[in-house]
């Protein structure tokens, strides 16, 4: 093979990786997985499209080597074919936010009011937990809390929390965090937590963004 077309292949193989990313939905993808494993229904719900779509989708991913399947009788679980993939996604995104004026108008308004966001830093945050001086919220599905959650949170899925306010103590802040910057659920959960007279605030990262810092994580015990 000459110089040059050892070059364009080379580059080529490389884009590979970047044709893959090429797709929204794609990305999306990549953020539920970051979560943990996931059946392929269960991807095409969280991101509200068909499972035929998000089959198709997944296979694009699969062809570049960035998510590996199993079976489990009839159906095929996904996963991240390594935590490089998540760190991918973390820095890409970082990448579009510090580059994107566009998203940046979104990201300032998605973060509308500055005193339900927590700027500090992961470790600022996990002395405050670990002193009980904050209750961590993680208001992820708890599947994907077993996967991976930040130390000292509690599983407390959105789609509960309301049922189990009384749980939550009222003499200290309630700091909410899901699955990334881009994740509206703590959103949700700061509000329904105002709403029942609780002092919160949201985390803007999650999982993905606290492995790729290089944060301990925790794994829930069965």
């Amino acid at each position: 093979m000459k110089s040059r077309e050892l070059k364009d292949h080379l580059y080529g193989q490389v884009a590979r990786i970047g044709a893959a990313l090429a797709s929204p939905k794609r990305l999306e993808l990549l953020e539920l997985l970051a979560q943990g494993e996931k059946s392929v229904e269960a991807l095409a719900q969280a991101a509200s499209i068909d499972v035929k779509l998000a089959s198709a989708h997944l296979r694009v991913l699969r062809t570049a080597q960035l998510v590996a399947v199993r079976r489990d009788g009839k159906s095929r679980i996904y996963r991240l074919s390594g935590a490089d993939v998540s760190a991918l996604w973390v820095t890409l995104r970082g990448l579009a936010e510090s580059h994107l004026a566009e998203l940046q108008v979104v990201m300032n308004r998605l973060f509308a009011g500055p005193e339900r966001l927590t700027l500090e830093s992961g470790h600022s945050l996990l002395e405050k937990v670990r002193a009980g001086d904050v209750v961590l919220l993680d208001v992820r599905p708890e599947s994907e809390f077993r996967t991976a959650h930040i130390p000292g949170a509690r599983s407390v899925p959105l789609d509960e929390l309301e049922a189990r306010i009384e749980e939550l103590p009222r003499d200290r802040e309630v700091v909410a965090y899901c699955r990334g910057p881009f994740c509206i659920m703590s959103d949700a959960a700061v509000t329904l937590l105002a709403r029942h007279g609780l002092r919160a605030r949201k985390a803007a990262e999650g999982v993905p963004e606290w492995r790729a810092a290089g944060l301990p994580v925790e794994f829930a015990t069965v």
